[in-house]
C-alpha cells in the first residue's frame, strides 16, 4: 500500500478499496456483483458475531469490523454510489429520531404504526 497515502481521510480510504478491486479485477470477475458482495456481507458479520460470542480479543474484533467497513466501501464502488454522501444525509435524518427502550436496550427508529 506504499502508493497510497494511509491518512484517515475517506477519499484515501475508498482510494484503497478501489485499488483493491481494480488489483483483483473484481468488475470483471464477478466480485462486484450484489449478490455475492452481500453473502460476503453476512460472512463478515458471522465472523463479527463469533469475536463477540466467543470472547476474543478486541484486536480480532476490529479486524473483523474492518474487513465489513472494507466490503461495504466496495460495495458502495460496486453499486456506483457515494456512500459519503449518503451517510452524512443518513445521519441528519437519524439524529431527528427519538429513542425508545425495547425489552430493556434502547432502540433508534421510526417507530413506524408503533405506539408509545
Amino acid at each position: 500500500m506504499n502508493s497510497v497515502n494511509k491518512s484517515d481521510s475517506w477519499k484515501s480510504m475508498m482510494a484503497s478499496v478501489q485499488a483493491f478491486h481494480d488489483k483483483h479485477r473484481f468488475k470483471e470477475t464477478g466480485g462486484e456483483e450484489m449478490t455475492y458482495r452481500i453473502s460476503l456481507m453476512a460472512e463478515e458479520l458471522g465472523e463479527i458475531s463469533s469475536c463477540v460470542t466467543k470472547g476474543k480479543d478486541k484486536e480480532e474484533l476490529a479486524k473483523e469490523v474492518a474487513d465489513l467497513l472494507i466490503l461495504v466501501m466496495g460495495t458502495a464502488i460496486a453499486g456506483e454510489f457515494d456512500l459519503n454522501q449518503t451517510f452524512w444525509s443518513k445521519m441528519e435524518k437519524l439524529m431527528q429520531r427519538e429513542s425508545r427502550m425495547v425489552d430493556g436496550r434502547i432502540r433508534v427508529s421510526e417507530f413506524r404504526g408503533v405506539k408509545k
